[in-house]
This record gives structure tokens, sequence and C-alpha cells, in this order.
């Protein structure tokens, strides 16, 4: 196993999902804005750890393997809460869909990669901007109150409701794409 600071900013995304869902419960006044924060800051992460293991050449298997779990993980968590909160019929369709098709996506990689054919199924632009949306859109819904006057809780509904069109979107990209080389 690797340890690196990529690889550690990797597994600090996975030790904040506890802290996540303490804030998230905890009845203090910050407690929104700290769990917001913490998955903000988780965000931030998984950028960072990929950039920097590129920039320093600390690429490494486990690395390449632990990222996308981390970030399913906290994703999937980040959402289940949202949902539990809000209660919300489209909201657990919303979930629903970007929890399978992270899951879809995954196990397609895998079949590709026995394949031989592992590039069909690459991150594509689509993929980086429904994680982008994705992530606003939970810092957001985390947070779930106006700030200096701006209605953060409803942007968090639009960009969700976009991020989950875009995971649609994405998920018919790369099934066309696999399905293309390996059927």
């Amino acid at each position: 196993m690797v340890f690196n600071l990529p690889v550690l900013l990797t597994w600090l995304r996975i030790a904040f999902i506890p802290l996540l869902v303490f804030l998230f419960y905890l009845d203090k006044p910050w407690a929104a804005l700290a769990a917001a924060t913490v998955f903000g800051v988780a965000g931030l992460t998984d950028w960072a750890d990929g950039y920097l293991a590129r920039l320093w050449q600390q690429e490494s298997r486990f690395g390449a393997f632990l990222d996308p779990v981390a970030d399913k993980l906290i994703v999937a968590v980040a959402l289940i809460l949202v949902v539990e909160r809000e209660g919300a019929m489209w909201m657990t369709l919303a979930a629903m869909i970007i929890i399978g098709r992270e899951i879809v996506i995954s196990a397609l990689r895998e079949w590709m990669a026995e394949v031989g054919a592992r590039g069909k199924v690459a991150v594509a632009f689509i993929g980086k901007l429904k994680t982008a949306l994705q992530i606003i859109a939970l810092i957001f819904l985390l947070y779930n109150q106006d700030l200096w006057g701006m209605p953060l809780r409803e942007w968090g509904l639009w960009a969700l409701a976009v991020a989950t069109v875009l995971t649609v979107l994405s998920m018919v990209q790369y099934l066309k794409g696999a399905f293309s080389v390996a059927v």
C-alpha cells in the first residue's frame, strides 16, 4: 500500500464521513455550516489528490482505486442525509439515479478493464461537470439556508436537478462507448 500526500488526502475524505454525519445531526446553530464546510473541503481534496499525484508523479494503482471509492462514499452519504431530511420523492429519485449510476459505471469500468478496453470508459468532461455540480448542490443543501440574501438551498435544488440529468447523460455516453467495443 502506498502512503503519500495524495493518498492521505483520499483517506481524509473517507475519514470526513463520520464527521459529516455527526455535524449534520448536531443541534447547534453552526452545525449546518460546519457540515457544508467539511463536505466542501472533501470536494477540494478530490481535486487536490489527483492534481498532486500527477504533479509529483506519485500516481499509484492503490490511489487510482481508492480515489473513486472515497468520492462515491462521501457523495452517497451526503445524498442520503439530504434525502432523509427533505423527504421529497424527487430527491429520493435523484439520489437513486446518482448512486445507481456510480454502481453501474464502476462495474462497467471493471468489465472494460477485463476486456482490455478501459479507455472507452475513461472520465469524460460531462462526468467532471456532473461531479462539480453534485458537490456544489450538496454543499448548498447541507447548509440548507440563505447566506447574505442568496437562496443557497434553492440553488442547491436546481444544481442537484441538473446534476441528475448530467448523471443520466454521462451514463448513456459511457454505456455507448463500452458497448461499441465489447458487444
